[in-house]
């Protein structure tokens, strides 16, 4: 018999048969009847003071598998002493923290062994941006139960990363935060995860915030699963409440345990052991993929049928027609944080597999005589795209190694093997290539990437993928959703409105005094938008966007108000030249610093561009002055690469080098213009 528990809050927890159950149950397709405040899909511990709960609330004996993932897995065998899990959530939400709490608590490390902040994030890109930007596996041993666990990236420009590593696992955690609640990316990785059939666990993050709001939190989750299509099994989700940053957890927000327990029970209980097909032929889609110096190219995935052996011949399948064979030379299992190798590995479990120098993400390792492809991995297109040339500056060779169009080209395309989600083309010339992705910081990774591996080449401004449906011109929309105090709320909307955005919801958290805007916006509005809103508040403004839909042609939108500053010659910049020049505007280069001619040196007070002499020295004469002038100059500008490519317009470009980032003029426009 199915057994729910319903509370009142005036007499103790009530059994109702499964009759009941179904009395009061929701339709899938329906919206619910309960009043939106009145569900939480919580623990029995939810303290209510004066409404009815008519909503089932999860038992915490049993937890409910998604019908459709069952029904389609029905002739499969479940492997109970395995568990495949991500974590997914929106950026900043914990998800790394709270990684690293259970690997503490699992006895990953030695008491006495040092251990980082954040030891997911093994990139150094990450480490400095603090961000989750890769992927990454690893697993810890609950009792007798292994669980795999993915921790993923939160910012929606790597949504691709997402999107993959759904096929790996049977699971999800949802991390929310207590105070934000839902963001843009949680919606998005919800999304995809429910598409899936997957279990879901949320886990509310950060309880310990002062302002923590978990009813509102639940309330609001339960209604994103209910616009979201979610099964009546899905909706009826566990919720923990967690606190990744001092490793505890627990059922209730008012009763926390000293230890994360009650998480991994919820896990083994909640999250099914993987379906397999333990005596069919042999598949593993190769989910990702990594490189090592020795071992050549790692292809990593689940291995859905069969065994996987050491030393075993193998067929390659891209499609039925498209099949090659190779042979695995080394096998690795995730045991806590490392790879560990192994002669033999089962169905259900994450492996990764060496041997097989030509795997590209997507394609079915099979058995060798009777294999048959998985259905290949597919993500969303890219709706920004950049255009990369070869380094044409006077300084173009001085700092980095790899400078020709060739060399650019090799690595552009080697990135497309593991960078399912950004798209390269040939541009117009043999030394220009368009580089398309999911945002403008999904690019600007690339570049940062290439930069430090000593590539030097030029980039171009983003701009928007359009799309022609009907002989109607369609562009990118995304939901932005701005954080900011409420002394700069007004400023905030006048400059988003000026940017084609239309508010869709406004609201208050309470005792810290922040305002939570949701705006739907083109996604030109948003280039330029970072820089824009940190200034007009001060710099604590957060700023949140995700893809949306493809909408009608917003009209013309503009980014940037002022002009730049331009070298008017090459030379060396020096301190009575600047003294004059600074009266123009803001400098992005102090005395000292080698110019070019075309090198944008600063931002114009006015439209339009201005060419200076920052290079000119003062005239020395046999007249000796009485007293030398003393030079007072401003500090210059501090630009980063993201600022860098905000900031340009059309006729702009972005140096890129292993040591510097300089932006110049585009000299093939201005020879056009001319």
């Amino acid at each position: 018999m199915d057994m729910a528990i319903g509370v009142r809050p005036t007499s103790r927890p009530i059994l109702l048969s499964s009759t009941n159950f179904n009395s009061v149950k929701r339709s899938s397709t329906n919206a619910p009847s309960w009043p939106k405040r009145q569900f939480f899909g919580g623990p029995l511990s939810i303290k209510t003071n004066s409404k009815i709960l008519t909503a089932p609330l999860r038992n915490s004996v049993k937890c409910s598998v998604s019908e459709a993932a069952t029904e389609k897995k029905l002739q499969l065998v479940r492997r109970d002493g395995i568990r495949n899990i991500a974590i997914v959530a929106h950026v900043d939400h914990g998800k790394t923290t709270l990684v690293d709490a259970m690997l503490r608590q699992s006895k990953v490390f030695r008491d006495n062994q040092f251990m980082q902040e954040r030891i997911m994030d093994s990139n150094d890109l990450e480490r400095e941006r603090g961000i989750t930007i890769l992927s990454k596996n690893t697993s810890i041993t609950y009792k007798d139960t292994k669980i795999n666990i993915i921790d993923t990236p939160g910012h929606s420009d790597f949504g691709g990363e997402v999107e993959r590593i759904l096929n790996m696992v049977e699971g999800v955690l949802l991390v929310v935060d207590s105070v934000e609640g839902p963001m843009p990316q949680t919606r998005f990785v919800l999304k995809k995860a429910l598409e899936f059939g997957h279990s879901v666990i949320v886990v509310i993050n950060k309880i310990d915030r002062p302002s923590a709001r978990p009813d509102f939190v639940i309330n609001s989750t339960f209604e994103l699963f209910i616009e979201l299509n979610a099964t009546d099994e899905q909706c009826d989700f566990q919720v923990i409440y967690a606190s990744g940053l001092k490793g505890q957890a627990g059922l209730s927000p008012e009763n926390l345990s000293d230890d994360l327990g009650p998480l991994f029970e919820t896990v083994v209980r909640c999250i099914p052991g993987p379906q397999i097909a333990k005596d069919g032929s042999l598949q593993m889609l190769a989910t990702n993929i990594e490189y090592d110096e020795h071992k050549g190219r790692i292809a990593i995935g689940r291995l859905h049928a069969g065994m996987l052996r050491k030393g075993m011949d193998v067929r390659i399948c891209t499609s039925e027609d498209e099949c090659r064979f190779g042979r695995v030379s080394e096998l690795f299992v995730y045991e806590k944080f490392f790879r560990v190798p192994t002669e033999l590995v089962e169905a259900g479990d994450i492996c990764a597999v060496c041997g097989i120098d030509d795997i590209q993400i997507g394609e079915t390792i099979a058995d060798k005589a009777a294999g048959k492809p998985l259905p290949s991995i597919k993500v969303e297109e890219p709706t920004v795209r950049m255009a990369f040339s070869i380094n044409v500056s006077p300084f173009v060779g001085r700092e980095g190694k790899y400078v020709t169009s060739r060399n650019l080209r090799d690595r552009l395309y080697r990135e497309l093997e593991r960078n399912l989600a950004m798209k390269v083309e040939d541009g117009e010339t043999s030394d220009t290539f368009i580089v398309s992705g999911r945002g403008t910081l999904h690019i600007t990774i690339l570049i940062e990437n290439m930069r430090r591996e000593g590539y030097e080449f030029m980039v171009g401004p983003p701009k928007v993928i359009n799309k022609t449906v009907n002989d109607k011109l369609l562009e990118p929309f995304e939901i932005a959703i701005v954080e900011v105090p409420e002394e700069y709320v007004g400023p905030v909307v006048e400059l988003l409105g000026r940017r084609r955005g239309h508010m869709i919801d406004m609201q208050g958290t309470g005792s810290e005094g922040t305002t939570f805007m949701k705006y739907k916006i083109p996604t030109r509005g948003l280039l330029g938008l970072r820089n824009s809103i940190l200034t007009v508040t001060r710099g604590t403004a957060v700023l949140n966007t995700i893809f949306d839909e493809y909408g009608s042609w917003a009209g013309d939108i503009s980014t940037r108000d002022l002009g730049s500053l331009v070298a008017f010659e090459d030379g060396t910049s020096t301190s009575y030249a600047l003294a004059s020049s600074q009266d123009r505007g803001q400098m992005f280069i102090g005395p000292g610093v080698d110019v070019y001619k075309g090198q944008i040196i600063g931002i114009h007070q006015r439209p339009g561009d201005l060419s200076l002499n920052v290079c000119k020295k003062k005239a020395a004469t046999n007249i000796r002055s009485n007293k030398d002038q003393t030079v007072v100059l401003d500090s210059p500008l501090e630009y980063s690469l993201d600022d860098c490519i905000e900031y340009i317009q059309e006729d702009e470009l972005v140096e890129v080098t292993p040591l510097s980032i300089r932006m110049c003029k585009n000299p093939k426009m201005t020879k056009k213009s001319r």
